[in-house]
């Protein structure tokens, strides 16, 4: 059983990638990090096209959050200043707003600083 929450994110995207290494050298959460392309998405209880669509937040327990809320759990994660902003993003009417950002920058990534043809998003939520 793990022990810690783990970030899964697209490691195809430049993007992406470069938002985690970011994430891990400056908020030093206690979580690890996985490219969904390495991670065992059966033992995360994640199916391949949730980890395409969004970056997820696992916990040891097993609850899934996506996209803006997967990053909120970082930063609450991180602690410190850090939890302010991701308390925030938990709360209505911010965390609509949030989700709304999050899918605007997941649907242009490859358009973004680092981004590459593999950044392209599903255009839709898989069901």
């Amino acid at each position: 059983m793990r022990t810690r929450p783990v970030l899964v994110y697209d490691g195809d995207c430049g993007f992406c990638t470069t938002s985690a290494r970011a994430a891990q050298r400056l908020l030093r959460p206690a979580c690890e990090f996985t490219a969904w392309q390495f991670a065992d998405l059966d033992s995360l209880g994640v199916p391949r096209e949730r980890a395409e669509y969004e970056a997820l937040w696992v916990t040891p327990g097993g609850e899934v959050y996506g996209g803006a809320q997967a990053v909120a759990r970082l930063l609450l994660r991180a602690g410190g200043a850090w939890a302010v902003p991701g308390a925030l993003l938990t709360l209505a009417p911010v965390r609509w707003i949030a989700h709304g950002v999050y899918r605007l920058v997941a649907h242009n990534r490859g358009r973004l600083p680092g981004g590459t043809p593999a950044c392209a998003a599903p255009p839709q939520r898989p069901a």
